[in-house]
């Protein structure tokens, strides 16, 4: 054989053994900043999943001016080596107006898969238009994936995917299609046979026939849509009016489902892998400032099977450690360029025995560059007279029970509203019982804690020369509670006991979160803001 027929075979070989190897991809966008010419610079993130590292490809211009493209940078993020790798872009754009504009990621072929998708494509439209409610560029939707999550063919299970939206939009999906828009989202688009989506970004798998089990490509479209009509400005004046049903951005969520052989329980802690605390919970919303570390301490068990390794996706330079069998932690810091920013963590529990795989649900969190709202501490107001307006506080006595031995620190919790005033009166108690649960994969919750809140309220009346003083639910006078509160600080103070340690993570991401959400429930304000202090 003449060596040019020999080298160009074993090229058509290489070329076909690479044939099949994506698994899928995510893309968000952050704008930085508009000069005075118009132009606008906006930085891309996105995730590459393929079977090698070594697989790249690259976003082009689909619609409208894309400008030029400046700096690129592609890690890997993480990947299991058996099956497959995930690498994170960062490309710099500077686009010569604040007009919308499409980018597409148009390739090779996926994953051998149960429904048919050959040849890789995904579109999304970045919007930069400053919007009326904001006064700021929009932002996209926040969220990542891994390149594959497992499921037993006998097992129901959600995928409650990250939708946040930094603009604090309505996010929804909806699968790619050829006929929603101009352009086509996908090729093709069909969806797994074996799959529910709901607007709200939740995929349901129920159980299915062993005849199911297999590959499914998973092609997703999340959509920002405005929580009332607003309008979006050009640098040039032109407007857009933007209703409550129209999308905003667009940007893809592709990944790979894979349906194995059944299991012989599907109960989470026996070979499905269970998340324990501190884990946080999945949608939780974290908080770190630039150059400082933040540790997400992730603990899981299994009973009959063995714990093999953590799969996450995120930010590529996330440092990931495992502490021992089960427990793992990710410490991530962020660069000074990304304050203001924030940035989807998603992770998964693998398992072995008897060389099948199980995966544990997927959680996802989203860690916003900044300092956190729910424990920034309240400040005096200083007039220009140079008389210092004071804070007025009382306390919430609750008292917290569980069926335990062991105690954990008095933690003192305290919705923190606007600034208030000195002259006081206080109104007589009011007791509610609050549950705080915790949900579980199967619908159900469990009651961590029974919680009896007698809360004492304080009412302030204005004054510009009385030096700051707290008060005791003692010196009361009626007034009701909750027409007050936006001119008080309230006292919440919670003794927690559990048979296992709470860590800083869960009392922030999990007991503090479902506390709110009941007092809100009892009639306190939406927009209160809860502040922990901790006393041993």
């Amino acid at each position: 054989m003449p060596p040019s027929l020999l080298l160009l075979l074993l090229l058509l070989l290489v070329c076909s053994s690479q044939a099949h190897h994506f698994y899928g991809t995510v893309i968000t966008y952050y704008p930085k900043n508009t000069n005075t010419d118009g132009s606008v610079k906006v930085v891309l993130r996105y995730k590459l999943n393929f079977h090698r590292c070594r697989e790249i490809d690259s976003w082009d211009c689909l619609s409208g001016d894309c400008g030029s493209q400046g700096s690129v940078m592609l890690n890997q993020v993480d990947g299991d080596s058996r099956e497959e790798c995930q690498t994170e872009g960062i490309e710099t754009r500077q686009v010569p107006s604040d007009a919308s504009f499409q980018l597409v990621l148009d390739g090779g072929r996926w994953i051998n898969n149960r429904n048919g998708i050959t040849s890789w494509r995904a579109v999304t439209l970045v919007e930069l238009k400053s919007r009326s409610d904001t006064g700021k560029a929009n932002t996209s939707p926040q969220t990542t994936f891994l390149p594959a999550v497992r499921v037993p063919s006998n097992c129901q299970r959600d995928f409650n995917l990250l939708a946040f939206d930094p603009d604090g939009d309505e996010v929804k999906c909806r699968y790619g299609s050829t006929s929603h828009t101009s352009q086509k989202e996908c090729n093709p688009c069909t969806p797994p046979s074996v799959l529910t989506l709901s607007s709200s970004c939740t995929l349901s798998f129920s159980a299915t026939s062993t005849s199911d089990q297999g590959l499914y490509a998973v092609q997703l479209v999340m959509e920002d849509f405005p929580r009332r009509t607003i309008t979006l400005t050009q640098t040039n004046g032109v407007e857009t009016t933007i209703t409550t049903n129209d999308a905003i951005s667009k940007i893809p969520v592709q990944f790979v489902l894979l349906v194995d052989p059944v299991v012989s329980s599907c109960a989470e802690g026996l070979y499905l892998p269970e998340f324990l605390p501190p884990t946080p919970a999945n949608r939780a919303r974290l908080y770190t400032s630039v150059s400082q570390s933040l540790e997400i301490n992730i603990s899981a068990q299994a009973s009959n099977s063995t714990i093999s390794e953590l799969l996450f996706s995120g930010p590529y330079n996330i440092h990931h450690t495992t502490v021992a069998a089960g427990r793992h932690i990710l410490t991530w810091t962020p660069y000074p360029n990304e304050d203001g920013e924030s940035h989807p963590i998603c992770f998964v529990v693998q398992a072995v025995s008897n060389s099948t795989i199980y995966q544990s649900e997927l959680r996802c969190v989203i860690v916003t560059v900044g300092p956190d709202p729910t424990t920034a501490t309240p400040t005096t107001t200083t007039a220009a007279s140079t008389t210092t307006t004071p804070l007025t506080t009382t306390t919430v006595e609750t008292t917290t029970t569980a069926p335990t031995s062991s105690s954990q620190p008095t933690t003192i919790i305290s919705a923190v509203p606007t600034t208030t005033t000195p002259q006081t009166t206080t109104s007589p108690p009011m007791t509610t019982t609050a549950a705080l649960t915790t949900a579980n994969t199967d619908g159900a919750t469990t009651v961590l804690s029974t919680t009896t809140i007698t809360t004492t309220s304080t009412t302030t009346a204005p004054s510009t020369t009385t030096p700051a003083t707290a008060t005791s639910p003692s010196a009361a006078s009626p007034t009701p509670v909750i027409n007050v509160l936006n001119k008080v600080i309230v006292g919440l103070r919670m003794k927690i006991s559990s048979s296992s340690p709470l860590s800083e993570d869960y009392v922030r991401n999990t007991v503090i979160p479902q506390l709110k959400e009941e007092l809100v429930r009892k009639g306190l304000p939406a927009d209160i803001r809860l502040c922990r202090v901790t006393r041993v």
